[in-house]
């Protein structure tokens, strides 16, 4: 099958590092990079958006390669300032990154959409293929945990680096948030639609929980793949096992596909593991693991050709 326009779900480190080898291969009238909001929070006055930042910072070539987020060579003066003033910031703002949260955080208060601030700013870097949040409304996930009752995610995820046992994740923000025309119209262009290796509970279900999400991924009968983020029972980065652990769940590749359950036509897990059947849902094992660009590009194009196998 042809493959003219694909939409990817994605947010975190991982799903940045498959969004930049899809836009190795493909223009930017073929990739639209859909992006999980559920992490975004007020911080000193500034809207912060990690995963649209890590996406935008990934395609522009201005990520710390070490971490996965941020920007390289950041210096971190105006932390030690806060610092001097008796404050213990917890979450980092690099002196480059404040930048991009000050003009997110003013163009906001001026009353432009969301979509419209990425669009700029990822302009502004370079970045040619669109980045769009999944919403432009707030739609805060929260994580209810054994340890603090119920934290905002980057509390959790940040402050007490995902160590408190999860009880619950709330997607009350995104439930009651609006898709935006641009997600609305990738979804309905797209001939193929990628789900990112990104943590599926964290990254993914908040895009899946705004309304009508569902039904549009169900609407036509497209290429629905995931990308595995689980490889032999163990998360590449971040709290994905875990998390999969403490909701009950098998820390497998399986229960990530059972997870998304007929959302998903497609599955990809790691070329290590052992072979999975599932019914009514296509496998296929690929390397799954992106140390190098040349990894995730390998990994982007090896997808694709196995999508336009499909018949």
């Amino acid at each position: 099958m042809a493959i003219n326009s694909v939409a990817v779900l994605v947010g975190g480190v991982g799903g940045a590092k498959l969004a930049l080898g899809l836009s190795k291969i493909l223009s930017p009238e073929q990739l639209t990079i859909i992006v999980n909001t559920g992490d975004d929070f007020w911080h000193y006055g500034l809207r912060i958006c990690p995963d649209i930042d890590t996406i935008m910072y990934t395609l522009s070539d201005l990520v710390n390669r070490e971490f996965g987020w941020g920007v390289a060579d950041d210096s971190r003066n105006m932390l030690s300032m806060l610092q001097r003033y008796g404050e213990s910031p917890w979450f980092t703002l690099g002196d480059k990154d404040l930048a991009t949260h000050l003009l997110r955080t003013q163009w906001l208060h001026e009353g432009r959409r969301l979509t419209q601030i990425t669009h700029q700013l990822a302009t502004a870097l370079g970045v040619q293929h669109p980045i769009l949040p999944m919403t432009d409304d707030e739609a805060p996930t929260r994580i209810e945990t054994a340890e603090y009752g119920e934290l905002e995610f980057q509390e959790y995820f940040v402050r007490y680096r995902w160590q408190p046992v999860v009880r619950h994740i709330h997607y009350t923000g995104a439930g009651q948030a609006h898709l935006t025309p641009e997600v609305c119209d990738a979804l309905q262009r797209a001939d193929a639609i990628i789900i990112g290796p990104s943590n599926p509970w964290l990254s993914i279900a908040p895009i899946l929980a705004l309304p009508h999400m569902k039904e549009m991924l169900l609407a036509r009968d497209i290429p629905r793949v995931a990308v595995t983020p689980i490889i032999n029972g163990r998360a590449v980065k971040g709290p994905a096992a875990k998390l999969m652990a403490e909701l009950g769940y098998k820390v497998s590749a399986e229960s990530v596909a059972q997870y998304y359950g007929d959302l998903i036509n497609g599955f990809v897990l790691d070329e290590t593991d052992a072979p999975l059947q599932l019914s009514h849902t296509r496998v296929v094992a690929l390397p799954t693991f992106m140390q190098t660009d040349e990894d995730k590009v390998m990994l982007a194009q090896r997808v694709l050709h196995w999508i336009q196998g499909w018949s």
